[in-house]
């Protein structure tokens, strides 16, 4: 048996890395985007695959401790989980904003105010 404490630090190195494939991934998209169709990143497949994996580890640890702390009654999650889980799913969606620099910057600056909002409600579980 899995216990709560691994659970955790899988899940904390899953939002770590989500911050830092998604920061890398956004940043580079913002200042080496040129005007040609050509220009192809040649770390873009390495930070996707990281981004991945990130959001699975997130998933896994994350559900992991909330299987070690019994708060699901039946199939029914708590109003804070599906919060998270909407953060979640909006930060891996940004990874598309590779594809415009105009919406590069703002998801890079938008990717830590997430983070920590989700940081946030697990906390302090205000729903």
């Amino acid at each position: 048996m899995i216990s709560y404490t691994v659970y955790k630090v899988v899940h904390y190195t899953g939002v770590f890395l989500l911050m830092v494939a998604l920061s890398a991934t956004l940043a580079r998209a913002a200042a080496l985007w040129r005007d040609s169709e050509e220009s192809v990143d040649p770390w873009a497949r390495r930070l996707i695959a990281a981004h991945g994996t990130a959001l699975f580890l997130i998933l896994l640890g994350g559900f992991g401790m909330l299987a070690r702390l019994d708060v699901t009654e039946g199939l029914a999650l708590p109003s804070w989980i599906w919060a998270k889980l909407g953060i979640w799913v909006i930060l891996g969606g940004f990874v598309a904003a590779r594809r415009s620099p105009r919406l590069a910057t703002p998801a890079l600056l938008l990717v830590p105010v997430l983070a920590a909002l989700a940081g946030w409600i697990a906390l302090y579980k205000p729903f």
